[in-house]
């Protein structure tokens, strides 16, 4: 799907992307911005015109899901990865993983106004995660294909924000590091969802049966929570 990005005032910046198979133009608001999806040859002055007329709608939802600027006493406390940050001594950021926590030191003086500094701190944050999450995630895996006598080629870790999980048809499972801010039993979910497409690679009734047997018949619960879910960061 072909993109084109344009800044706009409001929602920082507006992505617009073009399918073979949409009908009808979409605008849907997520933490990067304002997406909008039309059918192939969209005129540019009928997306301008559909951004303008729900301009207000769409603004209280985006300032839910942009994300905030990040302050000196900004945690992370999630059950499975907890993060901090603390003044140190260097003049770099540096990460420190300690038993229970992650530690991300800034140099004295760091400005965190400056769009740099956030930048610089959201990777650092998303290091950590990615670490923490390859030491985790794939022995859980492991141990329910194990459970259910499933096989998969290999697991990579990824830092995709949008999507949680993968299997393609090599058997190779793609697991986002987000995953490390999920209550245990989303994650299990989410592991337990790819697992299921080692079997089935659709989302047919057979899979959901599947799954439904791996996740005492709430799958569909499950994945109404982990919709509904809003990340800490």
């Amino acid at each position: 799907m072909a993109k084109r990005v344009f800044e706009d005032k409001d929602f920082g910046k507006i992505i617009v992307g073009s399918r073979s198979n949409a009908r009808n133009l979409s605008l849907s608001v997520r933490s990067d911005g304002l997406h909008v999806t039309v059918p192939p040859y969209t005129k540019f002055s009928t997306i301008l015109e559909a951004v303008e007329k729900y301009r207000s709608q769409l603004l209280p939802s985006f300032e839910r899901v942009k994300p905030q600027g990040i302050t000196p006493d900004f945690r992370i406390a999630a059950e499975c990865f907890r993060l901090s940050l603390q003044q140190g001594k260097r003049k770099n950021f540096t990460l420190h993983y300690g038993e229970d926590e992650v530690t991300l030191y800034y140099p004295p003086f760091t400005d965190f106004s400056s769009k740099a500094v956030q930048t610089t701190i959201r990777n650092g944050i998303t290091r950590a995660m990615k670490h923490n999450a390859a030491l985790m995630l794939p022995p859980v895996l492991e141990m329910f294909a194990q459970r259910h006598r499933l096989t998969y080629k290999k697991v990579k870790i990824n830092g995709a924000r949008r999507r949680w999980g993968s299997c393609t048809a090599a058997g190779t499972i793609n697991l986002s590091c987000y995953l490390m801010l999920l209550p245990p039993h989303l994650s299990d979910y989410v592991l337990l969802h790819e697992l299921a497409h080692t079997v089935e690679m659709n989302h047919g009734p057979r899979f959901w049966r599947l799954l439904d047997s791996f996740t005492d018949n709430k799958a569909l619960a499950l994945r109404k929570e982990l919709r509904n879910y809003r990340l800490p960061f």
